[in-house]
């Protein structure tokens, strides 16, 4: 099973561990997992900076850079993401979490996210 974060579990993984699930730890901990960050985050991470709704020390660039430095993937944004987000259900506004739970779709891998709206889509999610 490969694993994708939300941007939330992500950024807490850097940060905030503490608001992890005990499972979202034991997944993140362990290096011999496939587990990937989309580029989404660090999209949704320097937007959110800019306009001042997060404080993250080092804007996305570090967020990106320490994601490498723990071994977790970046992934690109792929035209099946996209399209596979024109046929999701309008559970979920939000247009990074929309990207995300597509690119889990379409890469069949699994969100730890703690968002219930997004466990309320048809993917494979773990908190």
């Amino acid at each position: 099973m490969k694993y994708l974060l939300d941007t939330h579990t992500a950024t807490w993984a850097l940060g905030d561990k503490k608001r992890l699930s005990k499972k979202a730890i034991e997944i993140i901990d362990n290096t011999s997992l496939p587990i990937y960050v989309s580029i989404t985050s660090a999209w949704e991470i320097a937007i959110k900076v800019s306009v001042n709704k997060l404080t993250f020390q080092g804007g996305s660039e570090f967020f990106l850079s320490e994601m490498q430095k723990n071994g977790i993937r970046i992934l690109g944004i792929e035209g099946a993401y996209i399209k596979q987000l024109e046929t999701l259900p309008l559970i979920h506004r939000d247009p990074f979490d929309r990207l995300l739970i597509a690119t889990a779709k379409v890469e069949n891998m699994k969100l730890i996210t703690a968002d219930e709206n997004i466990q309320k889509y048809d993917i494979e999610w773990e908190w």
